[in-house]
């Protein structure tokens, strides 16, 4: 059995607890000013605004699973199996792993990704990249090192084959 220990009641002792974090301004030049005790504003916009940019950072560690939604911006420094639709952004870092399927605007993998992929903008594979699965995309970018395995097709390609066997 394992025992809790609380911080000591002494107030002449050193608190292992620090009770106020300091507050910064991070500010992304044509991007958001967000402060690290509020959500992230567009610049010019009023704090509190429908503009706010919705984004979910899964930390190294940590595991997620389920179904993501109103989600702008998800970054997988840790595992995520889940179905993500209709985002603007994935990152996974290094040391993240994400599992399922996902359509999205545009992604930057520097991790692992295992199952259906479909950006409709840029896909970016890092050289640490590795992805694996049904990988559909507007414009690849691949670094030497990242690696695609499985379907690989580009969005718009059977499109723009049907219409010009229609027009024929």
């Amino acid at each position: 059995m394992s025992t809790f220990k609380t911080p000591s009641a002494n107030p002449t002792s050193p608190s292992p607890f620090k009770t106020e974090i300091p507050r910064r301004v991070v500010e992304i030049p044509g991007g958001p000013t967000r402060r690290n005790d509020g959500p992230a504003v567009p610049a010019g916009a009023a704090l509190g605004s429908a503009t706010d940019m919705r984004k979910l950072i899964v930390g190294r560690d940590i595991s997620l699973s389920g179904e993501i939604t109103a989600c702008d911006v998800l970054v997988v420094e840790g595992t995520v199996e889940a179905k993500l639709r209709d985002g603007r952004n994935i990152e996974i870092a290094e040391s993240g792993l994400f599992k399922g399927s996902v359509e999205i605007d545009e992604a930057d993998i520097a991790g692992r990704f295992e199952g259906d992929i479909s950006v409709r903008g840029r896909l970016r594979l890092r050289a640490t990249g590795r992805i694996t699965g049904s990988i559909r995309y507007g414009e690849l970018e691949v670094e030497a090192g990242g690696q695609l395995t499985g379907d690989i097709q580009v969005l718009g390609a059977n499109v723009t084959k049907m219409a010009h066997g229609a027009a024929e």
